[in-house]
């Protein structure tokens, strides 16, 4: 699907969950389609912003790798949304195939959002999580609620019947036949992407005026909005990336909890067509996709005798991350 040369770049980049140290010919698990599916992810997000392709180019050449925490996604709760199920509905019949639970909800109220993070079953430290986030136009004003309607409702379903049935095989057993596998992989990966036709530059301006995340969603769709490297010391990594002179968030979210920090590079600038009053096409420079760093804290389990990540997330903390696309629309 990308290249011999692309997916050992990837291997050489990203950590292994130890799950995958393990496999059977001519089968492939849950875990492993979706730690193929995150990669794939990830490549595509370091093609769409520069300044995580840069972070990330510089970790390896220093010998370094990047641990991949979680990747995130924005949908629209609406039920005018074309063939595309509505909201999360549209994702998690990709995620609990594949082996992802649902590990909490997070209310965005300050963005007229709520967000969810999915983690694998198999190995919830290791795999990417998802952080799944539903726009509710209803909160927003009815010419918003139109301007949403006129974006998304024709919207394209990504995935074929025979996609679906394959996602069905493989949460009923676990596993697919590789040939089946490699024939879902490119389809399950395409879903993350814009599935609506260009935008009108009047929706989007209506969309901005409310909310500059659904405006985000208008250029970008269903791409990761962005994926985020799990190191041990981000407020030093702050410091280093901001001597640098890079875009970085100029403060480092703190949870409620005091477990989990997070800072991002502000969203890369990228070029993209809307449809004008007159027909014609205009090119407007609006916020892409970013990088983003975690530091999250330990505790020992007793019981379990091991150490134990806290996977959870902070509704303080996403609402602050998201300004990293906000604070750029234009």
């Amino acid at each position: 699907m990308l290249g011999a040369e692309k997916t050992a770049r990837l291997f050489a980049t990203l950590n292994h969950p130890r799950i995958l140290d393990e496999w059977e010919d001519g089968i492939v698990t849950r875990a492993e389609l979706a730690q193929a599916m995150n990669m794939a992810l990830f490549e595509d997000l370091l093609a769409r912003s520069a300044n995580g392709r840069q972070y990330t180019e510089e970790t390896i050449a220093a010998g370094g790798s990047v641990y991949f925490d979680h990747g995130a996604l924005r949908t629209v709760r609406w039920p005018h949304s074309g063939a595309l199920p509505t909201g999360e509905a549209a994702f998690a019949r990709i995620l609990r195939p594949l082996g992802f639970s649902v590990n909490g909800r997070y209310p965005l109220d300050r963005l007229g959002m709520t967000g969810r993070a999915w983690a694998h079953d198999d190995a919830p430290d290791e795999i990417a999580q998802f952080f799944v986030s539903e726009l509710h136009p209803e909160r927003f004003s009815p010419e918003f609620q139109q301007a949403v309607t006129n974006v998304i409702g024709a919207s394209r379903d990504p995935l074929t019947p025979r996609a679906i049935g394959q996602l069905w095989e493989l949460e009923r057993d676990g596993v697919l036949p590789v040939d089946a596998a490699h024939e879902l992989l490119p389809v399950i990966v395409g879903a993350f992407a814009r599935q609506h036709d260009t935008p009108r530059e009047a929706d989007y301006e209506v969309l901005l005026n409310e909310s500059a995340e659904m405006a985000w969603i208008a250029t970008e769709g269903n791409a990761f909005n962005h994926a985020t490297d799990r190191v041990a010391d981000v407020f030093q990594l702050s410091d280093d990336e901001k001597a640098k002179g890079r875009p970085m968030k100029p403060e480092v979210e703190r949870s409620r909890s005091g477990r989990v920090f997070q800072t991002a590079y502000r969203a890369d600038l990228v070029q993209r067509e809307f449809r004008a009053a007159d027909g014609s096409v205009v090119t407007r420079e609006v916020p892409g996709s970013f990088y983003e760093f975690i530091t999250r804290k330990r505790t020992f389990d007793q019981d379990a005798r091991r150490w134990e990540t806290d996977l959870r997330f902070d509704a303080g903390n996403a609402q602050g991350i998201f300004k990293m696309t906000a604070s750029q629309a234009a």
